[in-house]
Parts: C-alpha cells; sequence; structure tokens
C-alpha cells in the first residue's frame, strides 16, 4: 500500500534499492534521481550530492544506477546501503528533478523502497499533487536513536535541480558569459575508408594481443601468435590523465546531455569536450525476475557475482590502422600513444560502484577516425534480458553525456553502445543502443565487425 504523505515507516539498516518512477509519453519531461547526504539539514561537502554528473558517494554509502524504461514506464534508480552511511549523517533526502518540463506533466511519479538482496517491497510513496515544481523531495531516511526510517515527504520546488542543491548547502558551477564588447570595439567575426599504407611494422606499444583481436587487413610482419622480431612488448602502464577527483569546495556542475531516439547525437566540440580525458562508464542492473524475452525461456537471471560484461571499443585511426581494446587477450590499450585509448579494469561482477570505464585521451582526437563502443556478455548470463544498463561519457571539459539502453528483446550477447565519428575535427558520438545476436559458432566482436563494417581478422582467444 501506498504512504501518506508525512508518514513514516522502520527500515533495516542495510542495503537497498530506491526507484523513482514514472509514466513516459508525449510531452512528459524526463527526470533524474538524486541524493543528498545531510547534518544538521545541510552537506559538509559538495561531495555529499550524489546524482547523474557525481554517481558515487565517497562512502561507498550511495550510489546512482541509473535510469531504463519499460512498456512505457521509466524508473530512475539510487542504491542506498544504510550500514555504510557514516555516524555523523542524520539524513538522507531522495529528490528527483524534471528536465525540460514540471512535475505536473509528470504522470504517476512515485518513490520506492526495496530490499536490495531480496527485492521485496519495504515502502511506496505515490506523488499527486504536483503541479509547477521542478525538482521534488519525495522521500527522506532519517535516523533515529541508532535505527533509520523511511518518510513520505513530496514537497515540490520551483527552482528545479539547482535551486534544490542550493538549499541544502550545494556550490553550482554557474554558466560563464562573456560581457558584452564596448561600444567602440570593432568585432571581427570569428574520407571514405582509406586502407592503411604499407609500411614498418606498428611499434612496440601496440604489440598483437592475445586472444580475439584484430591482425589488420591485410597484416604485416610476423603471425599474431608470433613474438614480434624487434623490440619486445611493452606493458601497458595505467592511465595518468583520468579526471581528477572533485576538489573540495569545487562548484557542482548540473549541465548534461541524455541522447533519445529522437535526439540520439550530440557533437563533443559544442558541449566543450575537446581535450583531456573521457571516460565512457557503463553500470548495470541485474532484476531478479526476468520480463519478455527471458521470461518465455524460463531462464533464471544470473546473479551479480555469476555475471560478467566486457566493455570493448573497435577502433580506426586517421592512418588506417585498425584496432580492439578489451579484456579479452589483454588488450587494454594505451593512452599516451596510439591508440589513445585504454580499458581501466575488468569488472566481473556488475557490483562495483563505477562499473566498468574506457578512457579517451581527447588530446590526440585528431588521430580517430572512429570509435565504436560495445559490450559483450563474457559469461553468467544468455542474454541481455533483465540486465540495465547506463552509458555515461564524460570528459574532462564540457558536459557528460549519457543514455539508457532500450529493454532487450531478443537473444543478444553483444550490445553497440556509442559510435564517435570524427567530422572535420569535431567529435560526434551517436547513441547506437543496438542489440545484435551473433550466428552460430560466430563471436561477439565478429559480429560487432560484420555490421558495422571493421573488416578485421579474429582469432579465438580467452581471459
Amino acid at each position: 500500500m501506498t504512504m501518506p504523505k508525512g508518514s513514516n515507516v522502520p527500515v533495516p539498516t542495510r542495503a537497498l534499492r530506491v526507484e523513482m518512477g514514472w509514466r513516459s509519453g508525449p510531452g512528459v519531461p524526463d527526470a533524474d534521481a538524486s541524493a543528498l547526504l545531510l547534518v544538521s539539514g545541510k552537506v559538509r561537502s559538495d561531495g555529499d550530492f550524489v546524482f547523474y554528473n557525481q554517481p558515487a558517494h565517497p562512502s561507498g554509502a550511495v550510489r546512482h544506477e541509473g535510469k531504463r524504461g519499460d512498456g512505457g514506464q521509466v524508473t530512475d534508480t539510487l542504491f542506498v546501503d544504510l550500514a555504510r552511511v557514516e555516524g555523523a549523517i542524520e539524513t538522507v533526502v531522495l529528490a528527483a528533478s524534471a528536465d525540460g518540463g514540471t512535475f505536473g506533466q509528470v504522470p504517476g511519479l512515485y518513490i520506492r523502497v526495496l530490499d536490495a538482496g531480496q527485492g521485496t517491497e519495504i515502502a511506496r510513496f505515490d506523488s499527486k499533487d504536483a503541479t509547477v515544481e521542478t525538482a521534488f523531495v519525495l522521500g527522506e531516511f532519517y535516523r533515529r536513536q541508532g535505527a533509520w526510517k523511511f518518510r513520505a515527504v513530496g514537497q515540490g520546488y520551483s527552482s528545479g535541480l539547482e535551486g534544490l542543491a542550493k538549499d541544502y548547502g550545494i556550490t553550482v558551477d554557474e554558466p560563464q558569459h562573456a560581457p558584452p564588447p564596448p561600444p567602440s570595439t570593432t568585432r571581427i567575426a570569428p574520407v571514405p575508408h582509406a586502407p592503411a599504407s604499407p609500411g614498418p611494422t606498428p611499434p612496440a606499444a601496440m604489440p598483437p594481443a592475445r586472444g580475439t583481436r584484430v591482425a589488420g587487413p591485410p597484416p604485416v610482419g610476423p603471425p599474431v601468435n608470433m613474438p614480434p622480431p624487434v623490440a619486445p612488448p611493452v606493458t601497458v602502464s595505467p592511465p595518468t590523465i583520468a579526471p581528477p577527483p572533485a576538489r573540495p569546495g569545487a562548484p557542482v556542475r548540473l549541465s548534461k546531455v541524455t541522447l533519445t531516439k529522437e535526439a540520439p547525437s550530440v557533437s563533443l566540440t559544442k558541449q566543450g569536450g575537446t581535450s583531456g580525458a573521457m571516460r565512457v562508464n557503463l553500470n548495470w542492473q541485474v532484476r531478479k525476475q526476468f520480463s519478455g524475452w527471458g521470461s518465455k525461456r524460463g531462464r533464471a537471471v544470473a546473479a551479480h557475482r555469476d555475471l560478467d560484461l566486457d566493455l570493448c571499443a573497435l577502433y580506426e585511426l586517421s592512418d588506417g590502422r585498425k584496432g580492439v581494446v578489451q579484456a579479452l587477450g589483454n588488450a587494454f590499450g594505451a593512452l599516451h600513444q596510439p591508440p589513445y585509448i585504454h580499458l581501466d579494469g575488468d569488472d566481473r561482477t556488475g557490483a562495483v560502484g563505477s562499473g566498468e570505464n574506457l578512457t579517451v585521451n581527447l588530446d590526440h582526437k585528431q588521430s580517430f577516425r572512429r570509435i565504436l563502443i560495445f559490450v559483450t556478455i563474457y559469461e553468467g548470463a544468455r542474454s541481455f534480458a533483465d540486465l540495465h544498463a547506463t552509458v555515461t561519457l564524460q570528459p574532462l571539459n564540457g558536459a557528460p553525456v549519457d543514455f539508457s539502453l532500450d529493454e532487450c528483446t531478443v537473444p543478444s550477447t553483444v550490445c553497440a553502445l556509442a559510435l564517435i565519428t570524427n567530422n572535420g575535427g569535431d567529435l560526434i558520438v551517436q547513441r547506437e543502443a543496438r542489440y545484435l545476436v551473433p550466428e552460430r559458432g560466430v563471436s561477439p566482436q565478429r559480429t560487432v565487425d560484420r555490421v558495422y563494417g571493421w573488416g578485421m581478422n579474429w582469432t579465438p582467444g580467452r581471459k
């Protein structure tokens, strides 16, 4: 049963999943979930604000897990582990902000609290009186005498996410506008695929990796499985220009770009993402029960500990060289030398707050012709059915770009996520969100290659 506004209910001190949901449709604005961790009604620093641009609290107690849509219903989810909330924190505010409209235009708005382990519903509050509000505090966890309770709040703000954040002590990064020039100031207005040219064997910084990878069309030099005749392999070191953690007191940037079917592409240049490291993040959730294709087959979903998703990238450089960055075959890439793409690690659980990450060095954007970001199921599940994921591209400078994957309705083990192409020096991000079904005996990597015309040679490999 839904809770009355202002009522409260005890909740267990353990890992909980908080879902904020609504019905989608024509004219319905998007909405985003957020959480604020408070001491005496205020945050201690901007790090106590968890939202799409800052998806995890430093303590690990709260993280933003992302959005998904299913049959006209949209949910945005927060993970809250009350057992890990620091002792000084008295309240965890659970809020939502509307993007492109008001909550009076958002039908069926609700918040519910679930046991993260069992999936059972602990509390639910349906909001029915929203009008012109652009931000809403739907509920809150608060601590009383060592125990936690959930309260149904239902308080709206007409000042949006920015106003909500400022009310709780967040320093917001204001847009900077150039001052107008004085009156006396004079105002001045401001390839089809080319095969790689024959030449020497690529440098040792890009040694042929073991496992499923490209040998290049056609390969020059020794076979893939033989050591190179000149320089020994070079160990790829971790990236050194990864985005630094937020400085204490640094203003929080609220801007973002969400790609949809109706607006599937964006220019990184127009968003200010022209240099530095761009992190590409994949984060996913696993549900207890299948829907769609999975339920028809009666197959049980894999638990987090059993599931291994691999974030990968096919690349084509401006000089014609092609390759793959992936955990399979230890082809982790490199950041300061070709291909200027590095896989940060291999999350085999899906429970890691940061998910899986690729880093792209935008200081070398002129070296890229195209990059295809994709994900494969290495083990633990037979398809992407009921695996709900969010993709975020976070440049060091400029607004983040994110999108959610559609519901998978086919027996797919590989999904093309985003295609990045160089358009006259401007990198264009195109949302793909395309589930592919490999033919029998064809690897997921080869399937992606065929669909997108990369034209590479593949050999079997393993981790």
